[in-house]
């Protein structure tokens, strides 16, 4: 019967991970990490069950898997998809003026509701440059303040 060797584990490894390539999901990378993984085990220790190797194969996977979702992948998370009463309070720079009767541009250092830059409105005038508050979000504008 056919058992796999290192090296084959290897490709499989290096087949899956250029297959995040052509899958923009960022998952089928884990599986193909976890392949080469086999693949190291059996480089040390050769001779192991095919069984075994699928299941150190499936152990591996599901341990990267599960440490990508529960703690490398919320480090990634930017504000889109939070309500619009959550980003209250965020910091912004001024790009373009603001008077009452204009609006202007603020630009943030992350992602807020996805997108970096949103166009706003103040009650008072405020020079471009300006460090700014967001108080409300109302349809695609946000409303601002000077941050204090």
């Amino acid at each position: 019967m056919f058992s796999p060797e290192w090296w084959h584990w290897m490709v499989l490894g290096l087949a899956l991970t250029m297959a995040e390539l052509a899958i923009p999901a960022f998952f089928v990378v884990w599986f193909g990490i976890g392949a080469a993984g086999v693949g190291v085990v059996l480089l040390l220790a050769p001779g192991l069950a095919l069984s075994a190797q699928f299941l150190l194969w499936a152990a591996f996977s599901a341990a990267l898997v599960w440490v990508w979702f529960r703690h490398l992948q919320p480090r990634t998370v930017t504000t889109v998809g939070t309500s619009a009463a959550k980003v209250a309070g965020e910091v912004g720079v001024l790009v373009a003026d603001i008077t009452p009767d204009s609006r202007g541009q603020v630009r943030f250092q992350k992602p807020i509701l996805g997108a970096d830059a949103w166009e706003a409105y103040a009650d008072t005038a405020i020079a471009a440059g300006e460090r700014v508050r967001i108080v409300a979000v109302e349809g695609s504008y946000v409303k601002v303040e000077k941050a204090r």
